[in-house]
């Protein structure tokens, strides 16, 4: 359910061109300025439940939050990116902080869950001004039995400081290889291990999908400053 301290609509906007920017605006009752768009991951969609979670989160301490849709699953509803679609799920991100910009004076950051982390943070390395700090939940280290094929080679340009939030039952990388893999990127990076937790980052033992992403809000403020 929504938190109290938002609302939430569906959001659509042409006007940063082709690809169109589609998702979910959850708008703060009560904004800071800052502003967060959160991404899928190549199965998903915008409602996610970690997406739901981590905005509800997110827009309960005053920061407007937009879970997008990517240009793949605007183009069909179901199935992973197609080959050769990353370039411009990519372009639909830097649309949708293009768009997100005018709603606070802030900072705007950028992220999302697997797959769209991981463009969040290829996007970032390719332009540092998109934004002023990445959060990558269940970051896709290399896939699932193959150790050796990391997804990693834009990390030493990476200027933008991140947090990663990541499940210690993820096939798709160990905290134990994450942690040796950060040591790649030259900015500031954090780690919030979920233990328990698989790569959806909502099975977990013990706690909530609520608990993780206060865990991870609280987490990411602490990261930027706020």
């Amino acid at each position: 359910m929504p938190s109290a301290a938002s609302t939430v609509t569906p959001f659509v906007d042409d006007s940063a061109g082709d690809p169109p920017v589609r998702g979910f605006l959850h708008r703060s009752a009560n904004p800071s300025g800052d502003a967060l768009v959160l991404a899928h991951g190549a199965g998903s969609n915008a409602d996610s439940p970690i997406l739901v979670a981590v905005a509800n989160a997110f827009a309960a301490t005053g920061i407007h939050v937009l879970r997008c849709d990517l240009p793949y699953r605007q183009a069909r509803h179901t199935g992973p990116p197609p080959p050769g679609s990353a370039q411009r799920d990519r372009a639909g991100l830097g649309h949708a902080a293009l768009v997100m910009r005018p709603l606070g004076a802030g900072r705007l950051f950028l992220g999302g869950h697997s797959y769209g982390g991981r463009q969040a943070s290829i996007l970032a390395a390719e332009d540092p001004a998109i934004a002023a700090a990445l959060l990558l939940l269940a970051y896709p280290l290399h896939p699932p039995r193959r150790a050796g094929e990391l997804r990693t080679a834009h990390f030493p340009r990476l200027r933008t400081p991140a947090l990663f939030v990541h499940g210690s039952r993820d096939p798709f990388g160990s905290l134990e290889e994450l942690r040796s893999a950060l040591a790649l990127i030259p900015a500031p990076t954090a780690l919030r291990a979920v233990e328990g937790a698989a790569h959806d980052l909502m099975s977990r033992r013990a706690r909530s999908g609520a608990d993780v992403a206060l865990e991870t809000v609280s987490a990411f403020l602490e990261l930027v400053g706020a």
